[in-house]
């Protein structure tokens, strides 16, 4: 942020998303084995830690003094915004866990499958490449219509999970569900709090860390035993993160 701006920030992230759909299309089609997904992953882990090593050898370091940077990131005092994220989160663990599951149980084909995972990953890559004007509107506004999309994207998969044209519409919304949201959060914490550094790791580790843990664990339980139902735990539990952005939003502006 200190060196790209909010406005050219999804242009750098949109490279993970890149990293997701190659796996997304190619992986899948060689996981016939579980020492395949292992290899994989060991080559992948030494891969990154040799880049990063290069690029943190070779990088200019930003020389500004953090170390006397008061730390100003309070939970509790604003408990609805984080809460917002962390139950984001949480509803995409049935995404993230058992959409392709979902899908196939439901008459969709596995290469179909692929096709909508991919198709969700693109528009998160146009979004993330256009996105800059957006940021430079209200970004709590921006955060409530991406908690908003997601409800309605949940029960788009609740309701058509056979409806391939009502999937892939329930798809695109993944930019702003993701992408959008992803962003916006990154942006309003980067000018909430002094503290910049500490307000992402919190974000990383109680949004994508806690709330993916707890999702998982949910959306495992739910699938076991109420199983069509997922999905419309999801949107109960995204509509939950919008009620706490949205009373952040009015308690903010009072």
């Amino acid at each position: 942020m200190h060196e790209i701006g909010k406005e050219r920030y999804g242009k750098s992230r949109l490279f993970g998303s890149i990293g997701f759909m190659g796996v997304a299309l190619v992986l899948v089609r060689f996981l016939k084995e579980q020492s395949t997904a292992l290899d994989y992953l060991l080559v992948l882990t030494l891969l990154t830690i040799a880049v990063a090593f290069f690029v943190g050898k070779h990088a200019h370091s930003l020389k500004k003094e953090t170390r006397h940077i008061q730390n100003d990131v309070t939970l509790f005092r604003h408990w609805r915004l984080w809460l917002g994220f962390a139950l984001m989160q949480v509803s995409f663990g049935a995404f993230y866990n058992f959409f392709t599951i979902y899908e196939t149980a439901h008459g969709v084909s596995m290469q179909m499958t692929i096709y909508l995972w991919s198709f969700g990953v693109l528009i998160e890559i146009g979004m993330l490449y256009f996105q800059g004007n957006l940021l430079q509107k209200n970004l709590l506004l921006l955060l409530q219509v991406g908690a908003a999309a997601t409800v309605l994207r949940w029960l788009l998969v609740f309701i058509f999970a056979e409806n391939l044209v009502v999937m892939f519409a329930a798809q695109s919304l993944h930019a702003l569900s993701f992408a959008l949201f992803h962003s916006a959060a990154i942006s309003y914490l980067f000018h909430l709090y002094r503290n910049k550094a500490l307000a992402q790791q919190l974000f990383s580790g109680i949004s994508y860390g806690l709330g993916s843990l707890f999702g998982a664990l949910i959306a495992g339980y739910v699938y076991e035993y109420f199983p069509e139902y997922l999905f419309l735990v999801s949107a109960l539990i995204a509509a939950l993160a919008f009620w706490c952005l949205r009373s952040y939003s009015l308690k903010t502006h009072r």
